[in-house]
């Protein structure tokens, strides 16, 4: 049978709570580690396929099959905060460009780089993908889970850490004057330091199949469900990626549309489970142990602290 993945944000502001979701976290399992959630939600539409790279799904999503010798990579704008000893990515540190701005950073960026097998791409949705010639494997982490961390031990490793970390501190030299900081400085906007390479993998001939559908803000399962192959119309499993704090109005939206509906699936025995997933843990709730006695009911934050 069928499972349903919500994986929603953990937030920093004031807490409320979230009674659905709270009746659901006093039935589940334990808790389960959850270090890179999109290839767990990716098993739930396609177990058996491997999981393409964010850059290169998000990327064949956008322009159909590029070369398969390249290497797509999501390019994120991001601020740093300079420390004593340490740079830090600011709470609040990954920036949101209009669209004329990312036209001109590739403009520019391709010329810079010319001739050095890199090039940077302008989505069509303010995106910016980072395309590098031939294979480059490389461990990297989603800029969401370093927000008001340190860099140092989130920076890309693994056989092609080293080229990434290099190429990002030459893109922060290359940003430091660029003309689209001074612009933003004039606005009072906060500027780029860096563009944050991640979510790398090979570029696509073609989307995997998935067994279900996708729903929410996630780059990944938006690029995966609009332009997959062929989309099972007849399965129920599920990824929903809500970009809200459970309790806040985004969160009360997303539950009026998905997630109220998927928890009354699963206490009808419609579906199999419900997977719980935020920050670096995942919960799971079976339509057996849906119908169990509650045990005392916590506020949700406390899961996932």
């Amino acid at each position: 049978m069928s499972t349903h993945y919500f994986r929603f944000d953990v937030g920093a502001g004031a807490r409320q709570r979230a009674p659905t979701l709270e009746r659901l976290l006093a039935r589940a399992g334990r808790a389960a580690a959850a270090m890179n959630w999109r290839h767990d939600a990716f098993r739930v539409l396609a177990p058996h396929a491997p999981p393409p790279g964010v850059g290169a799904a998000a990327l064949f999503a956008e322009m159909g099959p590029v070369s398969s010798t390249e290497t797509v990579f999501i390019a994120t704008p991001v601020h740093y905060l300079a420390e004593m000893s340490d740079v830090r990515l600011a709470v609040r540190g990954i920036i949101a460009l209009r669209q004329p701005e990312c036209d001109v950073l590739a403009e520019d960026f391709n010329q810079v780089w010319r001739g050095s097998g890199i090039r940077l791409h302008a989505g069509r949705r303010a995106v910016l993908f980072c395309i590098v010639e031939g294979a480059l494997d490389a461990v990297t982490r989603d800029p969401e889970d370093v927000l008001g961390r340190h860099i140092a031990d989130y920076l890309p490793s693994g056989g092609g850490g080293a080229r990434l970390r290099r190429l990002m501190s030459e893109i922060e030299m290359w940003l430091f004057e660029h003309a689209v900081n001074r612009s933003r400085r004039a606005e009072a906007a906060p500027t780029l330091s860096s563009l944050w390479l991640w979510g790398g993998g090979p570029a696509l001939t073609s989307l995997p199949r998935l067994n279900g559908w996708t729903a929410g803000q996630d780059l990944y399962f938006h690029s995966l469900g609009a332009g997959s192959a062929g989309v099972a119309a007849d399965s129920d499993s599920a990824v929903v990626v809500i970009g809200a704090e459970p309790g806040s109005a985004g969160w009360r939206d997303a539950e009026s549309r998905w997630f109220g509906r998927s928890a009354a699936d699963l206490r009808a025995g419609r579906i199999a489970q419900i997977q719980l997933s935020a920050g670096e843990r995942r919960f799971s709730v079976s339509t057996r142990a849906s119908r169990r006695l509650w045990r005392s009911r916590r506020p949700w934050w406390e899961y996932f602290s």
